[in-house]
Formats: C-alpha cells, structure tokens, sequence
C-alpha cells in the first residue's frame, strides 16, 4: 500500500503535454536525474523505498516495494515511460508490466544481461571477454587462480572473489550457490564507456573513462583516459556502441573493461547511469542523466562531447568524519573550480555520499586537487 502522502502526488494543476517520466527508485541517480528533467520541463516520479531515500528528498515520489507487482503496476499506471536507477527490479515483474502495455525503457528483452553475468556472457559470446563458465562444483575446474562472481546481486566489489584453490572456490559457492567463473585478466587498467541508444537506433558515446579502483570501489575517475591511445579509444567506443546494438538498449548503458595493450575485454554491463558518468554533469554538454531522459523519451540525443580537455571525478565516501559541510569553507577558498554534488545519505563507512568534479587541461594538478577534496572531506588530512 502506498502511504497517504503520496495520494497527491500527481496532482498537476497546469495541463500540458509534457510527458511523465517515471524511475524506479530513488537513490543519487535518480536525485541527479531531476535537475535536467525540471529544465526539460519532464514530470519526473520515482518509486522510492522511503521518503528518506536520496532522491525522494528533492522529488515527486511513491513509497512502495519494486518486488510487489501491484504496487510497481499502480505506479507505472501514472507515466508515459518508466525506467530503472539499479537492476534489482525482478524481471517477472517488467514482464507483466510490459504485459499491461507500460512503455519500459530498456526493455525486459534487454535488461535481463544487467541483471544476469551469465546470460550476458553467453549473449556477448562474439564479443571480446574473459573465457568463462558457470559452475555448482569446483570439480574439474582448472587455472587458477581465477575470478568468481555471483551471478546476480553484485556491485561495488560484491559478489565477485579472486580464487586460488578447489577449496575457496567451493567456500564461495557454498555461500554465493551457482557462480560464473571467469579467467584471470592481468590488465593494465580499467575503462568503462558509456553509451546511449534510442528507441529509433540514434546511439551516442562520451570519451572512455579510466576508472581507479580501490578494494573493488570506484575512487576517481579520469576522462579522456590517459592510458588509451586515440586508435583504442576509437575502438572502446565502437565495442560499446555495438553492444548496444547487439542487445537492443534503450537508455544509457554503462560498459567497463579491461585494457591489456591493445586489447579490450568486456567486464560489466549497467543499463542505467553510472558513477563512472559522473563527470559529465559538468564536463560534457550533455550530462548522462539528461541523456538517459532524453533516450528513453526518443528525443533527439544530446551533444556528448567534452567543455574541457580533462575531466576528474573523485567519489566522496563515508568516514569517520560526518561533517560533509563545514569542509567547503576550506576547499572551497582552494580552489573555486571544485564543483561538489552531494547525496544527502548516511555516511556509513566505505559508502558513496557523494563526488566532486574539476575540469582544466593539466592531469597532474586536475587529480591532486581532487584527491586533496577527498582526503579532506574524510578527515584524512586538515589542511
């Protein structure tokens, strides 16, 4: 059921023809999605879990279970489109929706390889990749050490295990159950590309982004990255498009790899705005999450070329320290440039509650200003 508050919530005294977006949802993605729908003129809704939620703070939204079918179809029974800000909606569920003639976007046919790496490996089978399969044994398998990753449910490091033994692989499937197995990439670095796809087949891409890991969670990002070559980027992007493609999305998908001299290996699929499109909010003239909107609505896509030479983003993430605000005073008066984004959540340890972006044409100086902010906003350093 959903709670009184949100009886109203679709009241809309002005009648127009602006369509209703509705996300599933209601976390940071979904907060940075409202900025560019308010200045589209988009009615946007979201599914939220709380009203507590990042995004259910600034926006229109419903308090519900995305697993209830009831509740999800009520919701979407109020929009013109509905889409997704992370993958756990069950696909039985977008089934029916599509069943009761909802317009999704992606559609269940293509969200079901975010959802599953096993489906997705066996659809991109064409596609360059670690050699893998899917196991309930550790018996007659071979070279470790490899990678274990559960086949739905993971993210930011989770569900994915680096195994060196018949043992810790049988430890991981007694607690994760079937698990794709993957081979080991020694990579040099990690990209990910995101890309946006219309219903109609218009597809744009950004520049890739290197993506800095930190025990399995995205720290820092650097765009263009530094690492490729202009002939690799090209062919990043090219790879990313074709996915798109090759699956039907609609909307902005997110592909990371792995980069091993002038090789390319797809790591991950999210059919949605990501972390490692963060700096496009200032750093390309059209952001991911005007991008998305624009997708799924089958508008015209946006420019997505770069304002500046480089572009650094820098995840903010809980610490000790709880103070998010009195920080800006002393960063702030550093460097004017900094442009900071925050997700109103609980600073639990480890968790994203928010980024920073810096634009200018020098990597060195882009990166220790931004790596300065963090240690800052963290308590790690004072001054």
């Amino acid at each position: 059921m959903f709670w009184p508050q949100t009886l109203f919530i679709y009241d809309n005294p002005v009648s127009d023809s602006f369509p209703t977006v509705g996300i599933i949802g209601a976390g940071q993605l979904a907060r940075m999605s409202v900025a560019p729908a308010e200045a589209l003129g988009i009615n946007l809704v979201l599914l939220a879990n709380s009203s507590h939620d990042s995004a259910a703070q600034i926006a229109k939204h419903v308090v519900g279970d995305y697993r209830d079918l009831e509740t999800v179809l009520n919701f979407a029974r109020q929009c013109d489109v509905v889409t997704f800000e992370h993958e756990l909606v069950p696909l039985s569920i977008i089934k029916a929706l599509e069943a009761q003639g909802v317009v999704v976007r992606p559609s269940s046919k293509a969200f079901i390889y975010s959802q599953d790496k096993a489906e997705m490996r066996t659809r991109l089978a064409n596609f360059p990749a670690p050699k893998s399969h899917v196991v309930t044994s550790a018996d007659g398998v071979t070279g470790y050490p490899l990678i274990a990753k559960a086949i739905s449910g993971g993210y930011d490091g989770r569900g994915v295990w680096r195994v060196n033994s018949h043992q810790e692989l049988n430890e991981v499937i007694a607690q994760a159950g079937r698990v794709l197995v993957e081979d080991l990439v020694e990579f040099d670095s990690e990209i990910a590309v995101m890309v946006a796809r219309s219903p109609h087949g218009q597809a744009t891409t950004w520049a890739p982004t290197q993506t800095v890991q930190r025990d399995g969670i995205c720290t820092m990002t650097i765009t263009p990255a530094p690492i490729l070559s202009s002939e690799l980027s090209e062919k990043a992007q090219k790879l990313a498009i074709d996915i798109a493609q090759e699956l039907g999305v609609v909307g902005v998908m997110a592909v990371e790899l792995f980069v091993k001299g002038s090789d390319l290996f797809v790591n991950e699929l999210a059919m949605r705005p990501h972390n490692s499109g963060h700096w496009t909010i200032e750093g390309s003239h059209t952001s991911q999450f005007e991008q998305h909107l624009r997708a799924v609505l089958d508008l015209p896509l946006g420019d997505p070329t770069m304002t500046a030479p480089i572009a650094v983003m820098g995840n903010i993430l809980g610490h000790e320290k709880a103070d998010m605000y009195r920080p800006y005073l002393h960063l702030m008066a550093r460097n004017p440039r900094l442009k900071f984004h925050h997700y109103k959540k609980e600073a639990l340890k480890g968790r994203k509650i928010g980024h920073v972006n810096l634009l200018g044409d020098d990597i060195v100086e882009l990166t220790q200003e931004v790596q300065h902010a963090l240690d800052y906003m963290s308590g790690e350093v004072d001054e």
